[in-house]
C-alpha cells in the first residue's frame, strides 16, 4: 500500500534538512535550501513546520530514534528499569550524521537560548523523566529514602554516560554497555538496605535497529 503524500513529503524534507545540517551547519542552512535538496515546496515544508528551528526539533528526534520509542519501561525490578533507560542508544545509521551535526546544534544552541530549551525539553528530557519516574516509584516501595534529592540523582545517573560520550567517544566501544554498572553503583550508595543489585546487561535499540546532545 502506497504511503500519503503528505507523508512521502515530510519525510523528504527531514532527510535532506539532517544532511544540509550536517553538512553545512545549522545558520548557514536556509528553508529555501532544503527545498530545494528535497523537491517539497516550500509552502508544503511550512504546512508541516512553523519554522526552521521546529523542524531542527524533529530532525534531531529522528536522528536520536525519539520519534518512534517510548522511553516508559518496566522490566519488574527498578534497577534493571534504571540500566535499560541508561543503556539506550540511538541508531547506529545516523552515527555519522550525529557526530556531524551535534557542533553546529551546541554551537546554535548557546546563540539561541529558546531553541536550547527546546532541544533540552523535547529530545533530553523524556529519558530523565522516565528515570524520575522510576526513583519515584523506589521511594514510594522503601528502596531509597523519602529525601532523596531527584535532580542530583539524575546529574549522578546521566554523567558517567556523557563523559564517555564527550570524552572518550573514539575508545568507547559500541558494544560496551556501562548502563547495568552505573544502575549498580547507584543502588549501592542509595538504596536504604545498601544491598548491591546486579542488573542484568541490556541494551535498548530503537525501531527499527532504542538518546543525548
Amino acid at each position: 500500500m502506497a504511503r500519503p503524500r503528505s507523508q512521502d513529503a515530510h519525510e523528504k524534507v527531514l532527510r535532506a534538512a539532517m544532511e544540509l545540517f550536517a553538512e553545512r551547519g545549522i545558520e548557514a542552512t536556509s528553508m529555501d535550501s532544503i527545498s530545494q535538496a528535497s523537491g517539497v515546496s516550500k509552502a508544503t515544508i511550512y504546512n508541516h513546520w512553523v519554522n526552521k528551528e521546529a523542524l531542527l526539533i524533529e530532525v534531531m528526534l529522528y536522528l536520536n530514534g525519539l520519534d518512534r520509542e517510548c522511553t516508559e519501561v518496566d522490566t519488574g525490578d527498578l534497577c534493571n528499569d534504571v540500566a535499560f533507560i541508561l543503556s539506550r542508544r540511538p541508531p547506529d545509521q545516523f552515527d555519522s550524521t550525529r557526530d556531524r551535526i551535534m557542533p553546529s546544534l551546541i554551537a546554535y544552541s548557546a546563540l539561541h537560548p529558546e531553541f536550547g530549551e527546546a532541544w533540552r525539553h523535547r529530545v533530553m528530557e523524556r529519558p530523565r523523566e522516565s528515570l524520575r519516574k522510576i526513583l519515584r516509584k523506589g521511594i514510594q516501595r522503601g528502596i531509597f529514602s523519602a529525601n532523596l534529592n531527584l535532580e542530583h540523582s539524575m546529574a549522578l545517573l546521566l554523567g558517567p554516560t556523557l563523559y564517555m560520550h564527550i570524552f572518550h567517544r573514539n575508545n568507547y566501544s559500541k558494544t560496551e554497555d556501562i548502563g547495568p554498572e552505573i544502575a549498580s553503583a547507584f543502588w549501592r550508595a542509595f538504596s536504604v538496605e545498601n544491598t548491591p543489585p546486579s542488573p542484568k546487561p541490556r541494551r535498548s535499540r530503537s525501531t527499527p535497529a532504542a538518546a543525548r546532545p
